[in-house]
């Protein structure tokens, strides 16, 4: 199991924070509806989670080559055409993911000192989520860009 942990992390992270996302929302309905008794923190906590999900099934996506195509048209053309297409496509979203990756490191700097107000933990742990998110994004188009270059196709 932790050679499986290792071999796959991004996505044994997916399976923790969604098992998270799960039980806290659970309790949250436990705890409300069943014992009268709202947690405080538990929504916040869920929000929390769920950006650090989208943003890491998001990497996911990219690491699997899931993100949407529109492969019908770039299909069309002859081979040699669609390499360039898709070297093209490539490296506007690493333009676009450079953008996104910067802008989150000015953001997080920017909340720098603020504390959530149920967890009480720093801002920038949740928000960090969009940095992380956006590397390992990053690293899978640019490692698909790079095939591309080698491949012989």
């Amino acid at each position: 199991m932790l050679k499986t942990i290792f071999r796959y992390p991004v996505e044994s992270i997916l399976c923790v924070l969604l098992s998270a996302l799960s039980i806290v929302t659970f309790s949250q309905v436990v705890a409300r509806y069943i014992f009268q008794a709202p947690l405080s923190w538990s929504e916040e906590l869920a929000r929390f989670l769920l950006l650090w999900l989208a943003m890491m099934s998001g990497a996911y996506a990219f690491k699997i080559k899931a993100h949407f195509a529109l492969n019908f048209m770039v299909n069309s053309f002859p081979k040699k055409i669609q390499k360039i297409i898709s070297m093209f496509v490539s490296l506007l979203v690493i333009f676009f993911l450079l953008g996104f990756v910067y802008n989150s490191f000015k953001f997080v700097l920017g909340v720098r000192g603020h504390l959530a107000p149920a967890l009480q933990i720093p801002m920038e742990i949740p928000y960090s989520a969009c940095i992380v998110g956006g590397l390992l994004m990053l690293f899978y188009v640019s490692k698909t860009f790079i095939k591309g270059i080698y491949s012989k196709n």
